[in-house]
């Protein structure tokens, strides 16, 4: 994909392009590698795929490898997801041999590029042993968290840690994330790409076909939750507030969302919101296609309030696609949703159903508040949550990782 900073511009202002400009100037031909476990599906892809290319525009020699693995590789990473997120799992010796052997045989085709690479960029817990499995790495090795590690379950983080200790830096979306690490720990928040088919102006007609489509009726209001199935994304319990609002007021609720290649519990989830639903025809529960983008998109825009219910979230940048949108939102209360939703700002942050079904009744009785909550949600992205603000944190560490040199190459 090719992409252009300059694009850009007439959403975050000639001065912002122009420090990306110059920082891309003084890191021209940084060799930068980019590892995660899936190319499409979920948060981390999201970014990739804009963060790649607009490195490549600025001048760097920007990569984006994807490891594969068994299903039962992924069923372990899996558990390793829900422990960092203070869910017990039990894992045996044989699942972190399973871990360690899938990321040997993955380095067979990455290790030349990995070693000779002056940035090397980590995501997430699935491909962290490639760092012990490149001894003749050159460039500084860097892990991204972008779970909420906050309260992680002890033996999980305890197997995991001596894989991720060795890295030259760490960064995570939130301070309250951050680990007892022996390398400098940096706090980098998510973005939204504001010109992605997922986030880009679309015309009435489109979004009248998107609410044919979902069969969605014009004058009755509608919540919209998009996300994975996801245990932590507590789909179950947005039906549970949808049916508390219902009892008084006539409302519709649409929770779509795809799943990822790493994420193998997806369908057990969903089986367990269809169920939930069922006998509602007002419950549209859609699984869509990684590629329906525009879709995803013209729900949000549909929506009247977006939820984001999530029990656990590293950042959710489902919400800040709503506050794009100029949407209120009603979100979980924890991990990066708290920075974004500002209650009577931008939105309402809840911990049960029932918090969540009197917030919406709210909403739908005050349509003034819900608008000035759009506006302002709108502004706060524009501010904090764009990909230029994004890029600039991203370019700026390497730049202080690789000692602010011309040549880039730093040894280990």
């Amino acid at each position: 994909m090719v992409m252009n900073i300059d694009l850009y511009e007439p959403i975050v202002g000639v001065p912002v392009i122009g420090q990306l400009r110059r920082l891309g100037e003084r890191l021209k031909g940084l060799r930068v590698v980019h590892v995660n476990s899936t190319a499409e599906g979920g948060g981390v892809a999201e970014i990739l795929a804009w963060m790649v290319p607009l490195m490549t525009d600025l001048g760097l020699d920007a990569r984006w490898r994807v490891i594969t693995g068994t299903g039962d590789f992924f069923a372990v990473t899996k558990a390793f997801h829900n422990g960092l997120q203070g869910y017990p799992v039990v894992l045996k010796k044989r699942d972190w041999e399973l871990y360690r052997a899938v990321n040997a045989e993955n380095v067979k085709s990455l290790q030349g590029e990995l070693e000779e690479a002056d940035i090397v960029v980590i995501h997430d817990p699935q491909p962290a042993p490639l760092l012990e499995l490149c001894p003749r790495r050159r460039g500084r090795w860097i892990w991204r968290c972008h779970i909420d590690a906050s309260h992680p379950f002890r033996a999980v983080w305890k197997g995991l840690k001596p894989f991720v200790e060795r890295y030259d830096a760490s960064i995570f979306s939130m301070c309250q994330f951050a680990q007892l690490l022996p390398h400098s720990q940096y706090l980098i928040a998510p973005s939204i790409d504001p010109l992605s088919e997922k986030n880009v102006e679309l015309d009435n007609d489109e979004l009248d076909a998107v609410r044919s489509q979902f069969d969605l009726k014009p004058d009755v209001p509608v919540l919209v939750q998009i996300s994975r199935f996801d245990r932590f994304k507590d789909p179950v319990g947005v039906i549970q507030a949808y049916r508390m609002v219902k009892k008084m007021t006539p409302v519709q609720l649409v929770l779509a969302g795809g799943g990822a290649t790493d994420d193998p519990e997806g369908k057990e989830i969903l089986d367990a919101v269809l169920e939930a639903a069922e006998g509602d025809p007002d419950i549209h529960v859609e699984l869509l296609p990684a590629a329906a983008h525009r879709t995803v998109n013209a729900l949000q825009r549909i929506a009247d309030i977006v939820v984001q219910k999530s029990t656990r979230e590293g950042f959710g940048l489902t919400v800040t696609e709503g506050l794009w949108k100029g949407k209120p939102v009603i979100g979980g209360d924890a991990g990066g949703i708290r920075l974004q939703v500002v209650d009577y700002h931008t939105g309402f942050l809840v911990m049960t159903p029932e918090g969540a079904a009197n917030r919406i009744r709210f909403l739908l009785h005050h349509r003034e508040q819900c608008r000035r909550m759009g506006e302002t949600g709108r502004e706060l992205v524009r501010e904090y949550y764009l990909l230029t603000r994004h890029l600039r944190e991203y370019l700026t560490l390497m730049y202080a990782l690789v000692g602010g040199t011309t040549e880039h190459t730093v040894m280990v």
